[in-house]
């Protein structure tokens, strides 16, 4: 079943409509969405959309979710912080991994210092939780490299989200146990990572939207959103030489692992 494994479905953009948003994804095949949180208060509304009745009828989807604070927010990310990410993780039981978190050293938002202490802090709580961790880097490679093998060696499992293609850290990522996800990125005609999209073995890489951002062409300039996960798993399936149905399968069946979730069909 096709799933989109990093959507932030909180975000102001799908507050119109979103169980429009929802149906519409629903109509395209995907069997569920992990909802993505970027600081605190947006894990506190995660977990109110994990806790709202399920739409009914044709707008019907499984949805999971996270708690973390992106690098982005790292320098506003509150005392106690372990504390308060394992509060989050304990309310609601479809809270699934640790993150949105990692090293963002293109904006530099927040001063590097504090975006690696507030990334350790979300590492050790993934590991004492045993949850796996949604990982953002961006421009970060060589520094995210020793953090990806350190934990590892940890027994902490991870996705590096949206990779953009690095073929030196996807092969620390692999040695770690660690997974990929490919975003619209694939379809942009800029995008450098296909060695990363064909080399990647099958069970070790997943698929995402990251909406309401990276639309995949031909929505490019429009608002992101679930559904058009659909045109991420062809993209890929043709890069690959492999069939939209084979990546669906092998992709849908690696998100259930990683995020150990329930409830979605398996044909």
């Amino acid at each position: 079943m096709l799933l989109d494994t990093h959507c932030h479905l909180t975000h102001d953009r799908y507050a119109d409509d979103l169980s429009e948003v929802i149906g519409r994804a629903k109509a395209a095949g995907l069997g569920g969405i992990v909802v993505v949180a970027s600081d605190l208060e947006d894990a506190e509304r995660v977990r109110a959309l994990l806790e709202e009745p399920a739409p009914t009828g044709a707008n019907q989807l499984p949805l999971w979710g996270t708690a973390g604070v992106h690098p982005h927010q790292a320098n506003s990310a509150p005392i106690g912080l372990r504390e308060r990410l394992e509060e989050a993780i304990d309310s609601h039981p479809r809270v699934v991994a640790v993150g949105e978190c990692g090293l963002d050293f293109h904006y530099d938002f927040s001063p590097r210092s504090e975006q690696r202490k507030v990334f350790e802090a979300h590492l050790d709580v993934a590991s004492g939780r045993s949850l796996p961790v949604v990982v953002h880097c961006r421009e970060a490679e060589e520094e995210m490299a020793r953090f990806v093998d350190e934990a590892g060696r940890a027994g902490v499992r991870g996705v590096l989200h949206c990779f953009p293609g690095d073929l030196d850290l996807l092969e620390v990522a692999l040695d770690a146990g660690w997974l990929v996800s490919f975003t619209g990125l694939v379809t942009f005609p800029t995008f450098d990572g296909l060695d990363a999209v064909r080399r990647v073995p099958a069970d070790r890489y997943m698929l995402e939207t990251d909406g309401p951002y990276l639309a995949p062409v031909p929505h490019r300039g429009r608002r992101n959103e679930p559904a058009r996960v659909a045109d991420i798993r062809d993209r890929v399936a043709e890069l690959r030489g492999e069939s939209p149905r084979h990546v669906e399968l092998t992709t849908g069946e690696t998100a259930r692992n990683f995020f150990a979730i329930d409830g979605v069909e398996r044909a």
